[in-house]
């Protein structure tokens, strides 16, 4: 059995070797550098997009997927970027850049997760006053520190999570064992990236219930423990997010929460 504990995780040596994986994927790389800058067009996005083929397929393809509700009348790479958003190809790019696209080198139920996260995200985003594309890609990399526990750690970070399969319980497991959970390694990549502020401000203040920066992906959390496993205590979510949402929302949403995910994680993974 491994110990609970272990070395406290080197940030900068962790982030360091994210960075070493960009010289194998150039095109990722760029696209995860670059910034919302208003005279950054889809048409500058393609251009680069074109150098990567198999990164360009996922585009394509999620544009072009039932989810995006466009179903094979995408033809083009600037409209798939179009129909999709800066801010999801960046997301994609991240995925490639950080191997979230090899399932084999994840912990378990990575994507069921990180897409019910996805998808709830999206859904509830309006009632928070965030935008529904901008709470989707949050809730695709929230979990990017949780991989890279796992790739830095894959026997003791895989006993962990099968110890604590969700929630609070794993951030405190985490920071005992690395000295921080994932969600902050989460935060200090996307930083690092220069993704925008408040997806970063969200990760930093899903533990704190007095800060309404954190709210929605508390709740998105909750819906994807409960869509993930009939053993979960269903934790109240007025108190999650300082009764901005009340139970009735969240039991209508589930069922679409679900079948949604399950078409992102198709046109995302295939």
């Amino acid at each position: 059995m491994t110990s609970p504990t272990a070395a406290p995780l080197d940030m900068d040596r962790v982030l360091a070797s994210i960075d070493t994986m960009a010289a194998n994927k150039p095109v990722a790389a760029q696209l995860v550098a670059m910034t919302t800058a208003d005279d950054t067009g889809a048409r500058d996005i393609a251009d680069i997009l074109a150098g990567d083929l198999p990164l360009a397929g996922r585009v394509m393809k999620l544009a072009n997927s039932a989810y995006f509700g466009m179903r094979g009348r995408v033809s083009s790479l600037q409209f798939a970027v179009t129909v999709v958003g800066f801010m999801t190809v960046r997301t994609m790019a991240t995925v490639a850049l950080t191997d979230l696209d090899d399932e084999s080198r994840l912990p378990e139920d990575f994507w069921l997760t990180s897409t019910h996260l996805a998808q709830a995200a999206a859904t509830l985003a309006p009632r928070f006053g965030e935008r529904p594309p901008d709470a989707l890609c949050l809730g695709m990399l929230a979990q990017l520190g949780a991989a890279l526990l796992h790739h830095n750690d894959p026997e003791g970070y895989g006993e962990l999570v099968e110890r604590h399969p969700a929630g609070p319980g794993r951030r405190r497991a985490e920071r005992q064992r690395y000295g921080m959970p994932a969600l902050r390694l989460t935060a200090e990549a996307l930083r690092h990236w220069g993704f925008p502020a408040r997806m970063v401000t969200a990760l930093d203040h899903v533990d704190d219930l007095a800060a309404p920066e954190g709210a929605l992906l508390r709740v998105a959390f909750e819906i994807a423990a409960r869509l993930g496993s009939d053993a979960h205590v269903p934790v109240p979510v007025g108190p999650l997010c300082a009764g901005l949402l009340t139970e009735e929302p969240v039991r209508v949403v589930l069922d679409r929460v679900r079948t949604e995910a399950e078409k992102l994680r198709s046109a995302i993974l295939g």
